[in-house]
């Protein structure tokens, strides 16, 4: 019998798969804890198996079982969090009251038909996986049909029948291992996000707010600013992103048709993948491990890609400007509010490593690279024609500002003040409706 250390990594392939397809072999835990990402101790790994074995049990359709995505974060995020005092959480729901009064001095939209929550890390977990579950369906659908395509094209002649046959189960755990990676992705966003809105996408429904008290705390530590403003500030920003959303009740929709249609556009790089496949070690699963984590099985996007994630990037920058402006006209009596927003401007810059691994994971980066430029333009718009006029600019979609008026807001104030210059173009088709008139008015017979 051939030394087990002596076989090259094709042929070590060619066994695992072999055994995992015809049922007469384990699969390895240790290789496929480091392809998930997951630590490599003992409970993860039984957790691990178990879990495959499910998948493979349940989804005789291929289908991904997004449960173990919201196990995977819940069980992370609860290993880090802590108790949150009574006094503490008093104080933040006097922070929500105050800033809701704060708000109405700022901005007409009105308040929230719901008392906003106060989450631990694991509650928000839960509350957010719905909709994360949904960005990264298109890309892990993706992944799991290029695996089966690859395992098909790459498996020697005596296994086509058998991975013919396996197509399913191959995608079941593609997209249990996917799963699993989006889960640890989101338990570990728990512990940097403090509040629903804080990644600038609508995360919780219509009409919800949230801060995160542990993540609050964390937030304030070391800046030499006390506790109550900086609750005071992130409960104002929360709930105006909150306020913004429930007012204009198209915007939630648009921004998650916006997000998916790009995820959906998101092809696998199958030439990596098998290059990856080939050249593979079961018994090392650092270049796959590394290939998902990096990215690096998504190309680069197309021209089409890039276009869609202009204007999605347009529409986050306009959010996310809003809400910075008319937080700092409701937080204008907070005597740190400077120092906080700059602290929270340097974090959304920075980001942090759970939405790296996210972008990398699905292939977008959801931090807006125009926000500065729109929250000048909505600040520029708020002093020109007031509060009222700005905000009306989301009554719908067909009249909210687009990247050229972020490029140019002094054309966007003149448009509101009725001072822009006429549209020659305009002019003429309005020229020639009158002269159609005028045409039928003079044809028609006159009456007796």
């Amino acid at each position: 019998m051939a030394d087990e250390d002596d076989k090259s990594p094709e042929d070590a392939l060619r066994d695992m798969l072999r055994d995992m397809l015809s049922g007469t072999g384990g699969i390895d835990p240790q290789k496929l804890a480091g392809a998930a990402g997951l630590p490599s101790d003992p409970a993860a790994l039984q957790q691990l198996i178990m879990q495959l074995q499910g998948a493979l049990r349940g989804n005789a359709d291929g289908s991904i079982n997004w449960d173990l995505a919201l196990q995977q974060g819940r069980q992370l995020a609860m290993q880090t969090s802590v108790e949150t005092a009574p006094g503490r959480l008093s104080a933040l729901g006097q922070a929500f009251h105050v800033a809701d009064l704060w708000l109405d001095e700022a901005t007409g939209m009105g308040p929230l038909p719901s008392e906003p929550a106060l989450l631990t890390r694991a509650e928000w977990v839960k509350r957010t996986m719905p909709l994360w579950t949904q960005l990264a369906e298109p890309v892990a659908n993706s992944i799991a049909d290029a695996l089966t395509g690859v395992l098909r094209d790459q498996a020697p002649e005596e296994l086509q029948g058998m991975v013919q046959n396996a197509g399913q189960m191959v995608r079941a755990v593609g997209g249990t291992l996917f799963a699993m990676q989006l889960g640890q992705v989101v338990g570990q966003l728990s512990q940097e996000v403090v509040s629903g809105g804080d990644i600038g996408i609508p995360l919780l429904e219509d009409g919800q707010a949230a801060l995160l008290p542990q993540n609050v705390a964390a937030f304030g530590e070391g800046l030499d600013i006390p506790d109550d403003q900086v609750a005071l500030y992130l409960a104002v920003r929360e709930l105006a992103h909150a306020r913004l959303f429930r007012h204009a009740k198209w915007l939630r929709l648009q921004v998650i048709t916006a997000i998916t249609e790009f995820a959906r556009g998101i092809r696998i790089d199958t030439d990596r993948l098998e290059e990856v496949a080939a050249s593979f070690d079961p018994s090392n699963p650092d270049e796959l491990r590394d290939a998902l984590a990096s990215g690096a099985l998504i190309p680069p996007k197309t021209e089409a890609q890039q276009a869609a994630l202009a204007r999605l990037e347009n529409q986050l920058a306009l959010i996310e400007g809003w809400v910075d402006v008319v937080t700092a006209q409701a937080t204008g009596r907070l005597p740190k509010a400077d120092s906080i927003a700059e602290m929270v401007r340097r974090r959304r810059a920075a980001g942090g490593p759970a939405e790296s691994a996210f972008a990398t994971l699905v292939g977008l980066e959801l931090r807006p690279r125009r926000l500065r430029e729109a929250a000048a333009m909505w600040q520029a718009v708020s002093d020109a024609v007031g509060p009222a006029a700005r905000d009306e600019l989301w009554s719908h979609p067909d009249i909210q500002p687009t990247g050229e008026d972020i490029d140019d807001p002094q054309r966007l104030i003149a448009r509101l003040k009725g001072d822009a210059p006429a549209d020659p173009e305009m002019d003429a088709i309005d020229q020639a409706i009158e002269d159609l008139l005028a045409d039928d008015t003079t044809d028609r017979p006159h009456e007796e």
